[in-house]
């Protein structure tokens, strides 16, 4: 069991590992990681709650004349960074709710909204929402300006050993760097795209894992900088080549034990499980708006790609929506399969969670299993079996998300306005945009 972590126990750690700032962490409505930074001689206005900032230049917070934000750490998510700078100098980090100057917590923070909808999960009876991420990137080399490039630091493909390359030599890095501020990594490979990695670390809590996710896209890309490299978690960096996703395993825990595991069932999945299948099934349209935020999103869900583009669920089968991986009780979950990782993960879990439980509730059970490959399968057959698409372009998701009074609900009033502003001020970009396609295409019209 870890030791508690306790203001006492930062202030000695501060001391003793020369920590000279401290970085107070905390997420927009995009899942863009922001941070306040302050000397340590603040330490004691941290840990009592007592530094604030301007919630106005922050995307979906408030209006410049409600301005002021106070940012309250959780002591629990306390590391020192595993770098250190040329003094010997070492920096803090806590990741912090955002709160409002009345102490209240503020309801366009994606953090606070996520405990919101988990106390949501205790009033039903469950304990806990464990999730378990794996977050798909893509390694580039620096350019000599220091911007990223295309070019890969290797041409290997899924599994493969690539043990001197620079992209095995960044990967090894990053697992020890986590390793070092506590993660445990069960496995990093090499993915199917040329320089494509993955790294997947126990899954835990769903509160504890969302924060994590955060800490280690700033581990990969700050490790990865220091290899000479670029990290991007982008959907679909490079055309034609396989794109980044971000598969979610989820699973409730209730009376200490996984209530998604019935032994007696043919797949080994509890009712409660089923009827939390249904609800993501049912409200998978809206999901992919949080789960899919960007426009280069739906350049990777598209047929030809492991990626789903059909709301199923299957047991083996990897083309449907939902996967059922095999599993012994502890880890018995469902695999959702569409999310990447420009997702943010507190709204993403909130949006599950919501539906999820939604669908406990309503108490049905979901379609049929998919037992063959749903991008072969015909278009009428798809339509019997009741199969339908999900969202094609940022644009459609974000009609299917404005539609669905759950989905809606899983972000609160506060953060749907938000999210919806920012989602379609980037669609109204993007179409105002011209590409090198196009002008390859029709400069001759």
């Amino acid at each position: 069991m870890s030791k508690e972590i306790t203001a006492d126990s930062i202030r000695k750690e501060v001391e003793a590992k020369n920590v000279r700032f401290l970085r107070l962490a905390f997420t927009d409505v995009n899942g863009t990681l922001k941070n306040v930074e302050v000397p340590k001689s603040q330490l004691d206005k941290v840990l009592d709650n007592e530094i604030r900032f301007d919630g106005s230049s922050i995307d979906g917070f408030v209006r410049i004349e409600e301005s002021d934000m106070v940012l309250y750490p959780d002591l629990s998510t306390w590391m020192v960074l595993p770098w250190v700078d040329e003094t010997g100098a070492r920096i803090g980090r806590l990741t912090c709710s955002v709160h409002k100057t009345n102490g209240e917590p503020f309801e366009g923070d994606p953090r606070n909204n996520l405990k919101r909808v988990l106390k949501k999960m205790t009033d039903m009876g469950f304990e806990a929402f464990n999730i378990g991420f794996e977050a798909e990137f893509h390694l580039f080399k620096l350019g000599e300006d220091g911007d990223w490039t295309t070019k890969v630091p290797d041409h290997a493909s899924y599994f493969d050993m690539t043990s001197d390359d620079e992209g095995a030599r960044c990967r090894r890095d990053i697992v020890e760097t986590l390793e070092s501020i506590g993660f445990e990594v069960e496995a990093a490979h090499h993915e199917v795209g040329e320089g494509q990695q993955e790294i997947d670390f126990k899954f835990d809590d769903a509160l504890t894992t969302a924060d994590r996710v955060q800490t280690f896209k700033m581990i990969v890309r700050e490790t990865a900088r220091k290899h000479g490299l670029f990290a991007t978690f982008m959907p679909k960096p490079l055309e034609g080549k396989a794109g980044n996703g971000m598969h979610t395993n989820m699973s409730l825990m209730k009376n200490g034990k996984n209530a998604f595991y019935d032994a007696n069932n043919e797949y080994h999945l509890s009712a409660d499980a089923r009827y939390f299948l249904n609800g993501i099934l049912t409200h998978a349209r809206a999901i992919t708006a949080i789960g899919n935020p960007t426009v280069n999103s739906y350049k990777r869900l598209i047929p030809g790609y492991e990626a789903p583009v059909y709301i199923s669920w299957a047991r083996k089968n990897r083309s449907p929506l939902v996967r059922i991986p095999d599993a012994d009780e502890v880890t018995t979950r469902l695999e959702m399969r569409s999310a990447d990782p420009t997702a943010n993960p507190y709204l993403l879990l909130a949006a599950a969670l919501n539906a999820g439980l939604e669908g406990i509730k309503r108490g049905e059970e979901p379609m049929a299993p998919i037992t063959s490959n749903v991008f072969e399968m015909p278009e009428a057959k798809r339509a019997e079996l009741g199969i339908k698409p999900l969202p094609s372009t940022l644009h459609n998701a974000i009609k299917a998300f404005k539609a669905d009074d759950v989905i809606k609900d899983a972000l609160g009033e506060h953060l749907s306005a938000s999210f919806i502003e920012s989602k379609e001020l980037e669609w109204s970009q993007y179409t105002q945009s011209v590409s090198d396609w196009e002008r390859s295409k029709y400069m001759g019209y």
